[in-house]
């Protein structure tokens, strides 16, 4: 039996990954080292409801939603208002997040970038806007839901891909997000029985850089043919080292793997695609990150047959330029860039 004891973040980290290989809360306490009832409350701390593509829900973990709670209790105790002499900070937070669409963390990270000097933590803003010191930000502004909210549950069901190689064949160094040039591929859909257009979805794996393709069918065919005209227009060199990689569900848009794989130039293998267990979207975890920001600019229910290119190109820069927590702050498109000036050298 484990002892009482604080757990870090490394620990929450390591946890995360227990949880997700599927560890009972007892085997975990025993891995490592800790009292099982630890475990159990440090489940319920950083719990949230992720949506996953197909519009199911599960119950996940967060170390980094834990990792928050357990600093604010520490900024809590003997803390008073720190918002009060920062008025120009306080107006300035209330634009980014109501107009610009950026979370409490991203926002603080945009005023640190403009130069704004303020003293208040990421808990601590959280706090604030719960209790209202702001004059026109609220809760209500937020872009992500607060955890425990509830909402409609619907079932689904996800049709195969044909054949096509299995995530359990892919490289094991990709896993670690180290190594540049493998991507993970989703859709998003409109409104259901209206919108015939949906959204082609590129996530890569290291740097987060987000590529979003206007569909005008949902099929097989369509898929293809984005990958076509994008191989076109940076190249099919380029396009081999760039795109070495791609992760994809089973959904019956991605069956057609031989056309996602050959360039339809040279019929050359351009590059490889691997398919995730059904009903296991954790496998694309950046893609359902990812799909949470288009989210904030296109809620569900919206008919995209109204959507040109350039609308989806106008929120496509907005996520790749959107300051990321995970990067200290910086964006996707700053890190991609890096990587294709590397590749080019």
């Amino acid at each position: 039996m484990g002892k009482f004891k604080h757990l870090t973040f490394n620990d929450r980290l390591h946890l995360e990954i227990l949880k997700r290989a599927g560890h009972k809360p007892k085997e975990i306490a025993e891995l490592l080292n800790f009292h099982v009832s630890t475990i159990y409350r440090e489940l319920k701390r950083g719990e949230f409801e992720a949506v996953n593509s197909d519009l199911t829900k599960e119950k996940r973990y967060s170390p980094d939603i834990a990792q928050e709670y357990m600093n604010g209790v520490l900024e809590a105790k003997g803390a008073g208002l720190k918002i009060g002499t920062e008025k120009k900070f306080a107006d300035r937070i209330e634009e980014i997040i109501i107009n610009d669409g950026y979370s409490p963390a991203a926002a603080l990270a945009q005023a640190k970038k403009e130069g704004i000097e303020f003293t208040v933590c990421v808990t601590t803003l959280y706090s604030y806007i719960d209790k209202g010191i702001f004059l026109n930000l609220t809760l209500k502004d937020l872009p992500v839901k607060r955890k425990g909210e509830k909402r409609k549950k619907r079932k689904l069901t996800q049709k195969r891909a044909t054949k096509g190689e299995s995530i359990e064949k892919r490289p094991e160094e990709i896993d670690g997000r180290k190594i540049f040039g493998h991507w993970e591929m989703d859709t998003v859909v409109g409104a259901r029985g209206i919108s015939k257009k949906s959204l082609l979805v590129l996530t890569e794996r290291k740097t987060r850089k987000e590529m979003i393709f206007l569909l005008k069918e949902h099929t097989a065919s369509a898929v293809v043919k984005a990958l076509d005209r994008l191989e076109r227009k940076i190249g099919s060199a380029k396009f081999r080292k760039i795109f070495q990689t791609i992760t994809v569900d089973n959904g019956s848009e991605f069956s057609d793997w031989e056309g996602m794989e050959c360039s339809k130039r040279n019929k050359k293998k351009r590059t490889k695609i691997y398919y995730c267990h059904p009903y296991s979207s954790w496998e694309r975890g950046s893609n359902e990150n990812q799909n949470k920001l288009i989210r904030r600019r296109i809620p569900k229910g919206v008919n995209f047959d109204d959507k040109t290119q350039r609308d989806i190109d106008e929120m496509t820069k907005w996520i790749n330029n959107y300051p990321r927590r995970l990067f200290d702050y910086q964006t996707a498109e700053e890190l991609f860039n890096m990587e294709l000036q590397r590749i080019a050298a």
